[in-house]
């Protein structure tokens, strides 16, 4: 026993990660059957900064779960990784240091950046391909330990022996070496298509990636003419008007669309009209989609304005009229619809935008209109939902380049209903979450994009052969050896190639592009559990038991993590998945770094004040179910301290009595009707935690934990202080001391996943081992008493008549301590039964000399005609 003097959060956290780390507590071993693992798929935080309070609440959850199931006797399977490849660790590298990256640099060995990093994006200064990439490994893996140290903190029991880098060599071969599968599975393809696109990172987005967001706008009411017969506009005849909020658009239209039943429109479909300004005919077609109530009920279809051009160029087999550039301003030549126009001064007209934003070609084209008389009407200002890229400044806009695609069934019915199948044999938790899944999949209308034009990622591993032309064959592409991945097109040649033969005609080119950092990210199991290098461990681990996540990355990272597991091993990733909430702020606005409304974990968990410290904070996290958005509340983080302090303080009274482990489970040495009761309200909490904990229910299981703690605490502890030291006899005080072990031993188990920290150190000062690697606390284990042995209800009736004694003293404005030398205690017969087989405790703990026990049916409880010794020094 070995118990300290004064008990103190202070200094746990150090001491216990540090003894973990070294004993292996949390130590996988591999070397064991599937159906005794449990493994999770954890979620790889972006290295891109810093954590925020929320990360410290949603992998709390999954630690809690983790904690269970290997107090249930799993081998636990819990690596943690970090997503350090992709956008955000670009810009954080960019503004970090001052850079931008310039791939026409040469390589320059020793590079060191800006000893002070310029403010204005346009003063950065450029760095080669090579260097910016070193730069991002540099910074990436600095912040990794930052964030290792944060996670440690909290008391994560991650095996910290299989941790993983979304860019290390291991996670660049097997992406690689995933897609190249796909790619020969038929799953990848390559093609020229419209594709959303951000204009300031120069790269295509996904279709997950887009969000919405409110932008002020103008609608412009425009005149189309009828064509005359000489291909000039009608202008004798009443002009077919549209709405649009994209005039700047005018020069790329390629149509104007009306639905097939708009009674208004049927008479111009299949004539053409005219577009303003510039003069270029297009016909008047129907189609489905077009919305009679919106705007004039005929929309001008460009390519591209937006998705829905998309889908009626591709469906109504419309020409190309791209004016937009990867820039996003309009294209600097003239186009040659423009420059072939009847309308003698199109081109000059044109040339008044070229090379503008679309911001100020927008501005210029209205006063244009205006001009020449189809602006209608002065442009009306709204306020519409215009799409983003969910890290973008700026909104996307639509152009046509080459890209890789993987099939997630955007565009095969038979691969979509596959996918939601594969949803529906997952088990979520919350169960609701489901229909979130199946809403994305079922909503798809384009195959997963996954190339980017960037820099710092897993580059797609292929080249192309050039012809005597120098032009890329991209139906052919060359494919690097197995035993050679990772490899690096743009620095590297293939197999039977040299470097000089680079871009040559007749050499080759390498894929300039790199992977959505979702599509490395979307193979977590399969990297961390060894697919292609270690086929047993794979076998141990996969299907993982559990994917632990965010709700708002269901489309992205869940959605995508299936699909690759199902093209590359026809499986689910895992049997099931836990959602976490978000963390809101004051206003009920959730917390994200972006926003600016985070909280550093790092002074939370801080054990001294004004920390709580991470037992603390846990306890907070805890008390939000799966899929529950939680308010950052500092009052929670204050309750679980207090738990945490008392769960020291407790124990300590407990152990100093002299009550040790070879007491636990001790049924036969517990006589006293008190402790029976209690065990066996301590027997229905352990089988109601159990219940909660199947069912990955942690919070209502920390509720019923909690709720007997402090009737243990707060009551038992209390009303038995007097016979633990040895008032009542030898036998009463074996009775007592049997009783707090057991209780004891209960309790820190129960706790241990969620206070993980205060629950060791206990555990320490009586037990050999690690209370993380015993047994979760079952009914079987624990004493069992008849009701007749254990009265229903006892321990709660007798706390309540040690509460009207010490209401009596209260009014009385006398101390606690002062003895009654009389008093009489009238209730109903129940409760004086009760109080007859606990008045020895009830006594000493309410510090009454002699008292009258009155049973009257009816009657409230009450302690009246009370005596006060006459001696009272606090009186």
């Amino acid at each position: 026993m070995h118990l300290p003097d004064k008990p103190a959060l202070e200094g746990l956290k150090d001491k216990w990660d540090a003894n973990w780390g070294e004993s292996g507590v949390y130590a996988f071993d591999p070397d064991t059957q599937r159906d005794a693992v449990y493994s999770i798929d954890t979620p790889p935080p972006t290295a891109s900064g810093s954590l925020h309070v929320g990360h410290v609440f949603s992998y709390t959850q999954t630690d809690i779960i983790a904690r269970y199931q290997r107090m249930t006797g799993k081998n636990v399977f819990y690596p943690l990784g970090w997503d350090d490849n992709g956008l955000p660790t670009e810009r954080r590298v960019q503004n970090y240091y001052g850079v931008r990256c310039e791939p026409s640099l040469p390589h320059e060995p020793g590079f060191t950046p800006p000893a002070k990093p310029a403010k204005n994006p346009r003063d950065f200064v450029p760095v080669s391909r090579q260097n910016f990439i070193e730069l991002c490994e540099q910074l990436s893996a600095d912040d990794e330990k930052v964030f290792e140290d944060l996670f440690r903190s909290v008391g994560l029991s991650v095996d910290w022996k299989y941790t993983y880098r979304t860019i290390d060599d291991t996670s660049r071969a097997v992406s690689q070496r995933a897609f190249l599968a796909d790619l020969a599975g038929g799953h990848a393809y390559s093609t020229d298509a419209p594709t959303m696109w951000d204009v300031t990172f120069g790269t295509a987005v996904a279709q997950a990636e887009l969000e919405d967001r409110e932008k002020e706008g103008a609608y412009h009411r425009v005149a189309f003419h009828p064509a005359a017969a000489d291909g000039t506009a009608d202008t004798s005849v009443d002009p077919i008007i549209i709405v649009t909020s994209r005039p700047e658009l005018i020069p790329a239209v390629v149509a104007l669309v009306a639905h097939p039943d708009d009674e208004r429109y049927r008479p111009y479909f299949g004539t053409t009209v005219v577009s303003p300004l510039f003069g270029v005919s297009v016909e008047v077609r129907p189609h489905e989609l077009a919305k009679a109530d919106k705007g004039t009920g005929i929309a001008m279809v460009c390519t591209f304005g937006d998705l829905t051009d998309v889908t009626w160029w591709r469906e109504l087999d419309l020409p190309t009229r791209p004016v937009i550039t990867r820039e996003g301003r309009l294209a600097r030549e003239v186009p040659e619809w423009i420059a072939d126009s009847p309308k003698a001064d199109a081109a000059e007209l044109y040339t008044q935008l070229a090379g503008k934003t679309t911001f100020t070609a927008r501005k210029d084209i209205t006063e244009l209109l205006r001009e020449s008389g189809d602006l209608l009407a002065d442009p009306e200002p709204i306020t519409h939902p215009v799409p983003f890229y969910e890290k973008g400044d700026k909104p996307l806009e639509v152009v046509t380049s080459r890209q890789w695609y993987i099939r997630n069934g955007g565009r095969s019915a038979e691969l979509r209903d596959a996918l939601v199948e594969r949803g529906r044999e997952l088990t979520w938790y919350p169960g609701f979450m489901r229909s979130r899944y199946e809403n994305w999949v079922e909503g798809l209308n384009g195959d997963w994009l996954v190339s980017r034009q960037r820099y710092f990622g897993v580059p797609i591993p292929l080249w192309y052969r050039l012809d005597a032309e120098g032009s890329p064959d991209y139906s052919s592409p060359i494919v690097p050896e197995d035993a050679a991945l990772p490899v690096d097109p743009q620095a590297q040649a293939p197999t039977g190639f040299s470097e000089d033969q680079r871009d040559q005609p007749g050499g080759f080119t390498g894929d300039p592009d790199v992977l959505d950092t979702w599509a490395t990210s979307s193979l977590t199991p399969q990297i961390v559990g060894g697919w292609s290098r270690d086929q047993a461990l794979f076998d141990t681990v996969f299907p993982f038991d559990l994917r632990p996540q965010g709700h708002d990355i269901i489309r992205t990272w869940l959605f995508s993590t299936v699909v690759r597991a199902n093209s590359l091993n026809d499986s689910i990733p895992w049997t099931n998945a836990a959602l976490s909430g978000w963390i809101l702020d004051p206003d009920r606005k959730k917390m994200s770094k972006s926003k600016g409304n985070v909280v550093v974990p790092s002074d939370i968990l801080q054990e001294a004040k004004p920390g709580f410290g991470p037992d603390a904070v846990r306890y907070w996290a805890a008390s939000a179910r799966f899929g529950a958005d939680t308010a950052y509340d500092v009052s929670q983080m204050q309750i679980g301290r207090r738990l945490a302090m008392k769960l020291l303080n407790a124990s300590k009274f407990a152990l100093a009595q002299g009550v040790h482990s070879r007491l636990v489970g001790r049924g036969e040495l517990i006589t006293e009707p008190l402790d029976r009761a209690l065990l066996t309200s301590l027997r229905a909490t352990v089988a109601d935690c159990g219940t909660h904990m199947a069912a990955y229910d942690y919070a209502h299981m920390l509720r019923a934990a909690e709720s007997f703690f402090w009737e243990f605490t707060d009551d038992y502890v209390e009303l038995v202080k007097d016979r633990s030291y040895g008032a009542d006899g030898e036998a009463a005080q074996l009775s007592a001391h049997a009783t707090l072990a057991t209780a004891l031993d209960v309790l820190l188990r129960l706790f241990a996943p969620i206070t993980p920290f205060v629950t060791e150190e206990v555990w320490s000062w009586w037990r050999e081992g690690s209370v993380h690697r015993t047994a979760w606390p079952t009914v079987e284990a624990l004493p069992e008493f008849s009701a007749a042995e254990a009265p229903a209800g006892m321990l709660a009736d007798v706390a309540t008549v040690l509460g009207e004694v010490r209401r009596t003293k209260t009014e009385a404005k006398v101390s606690q301590k002062t003895e009654i030398t009389r008093a009489v205690v009238t209730a109903v017969p129940r409760i004086i039964e009760l109080v007859t087989l606990a008045e020895s405790d009830l006594r000493a703990a309410g510090r009454v000399k002699d008292w009258e026990l009155r049973a009257v049916d009816g009657a409230e409880l009450a302690v009246a005609e009370v005596e006060f010794a006459m001696a009272d020094p606090q009186r």
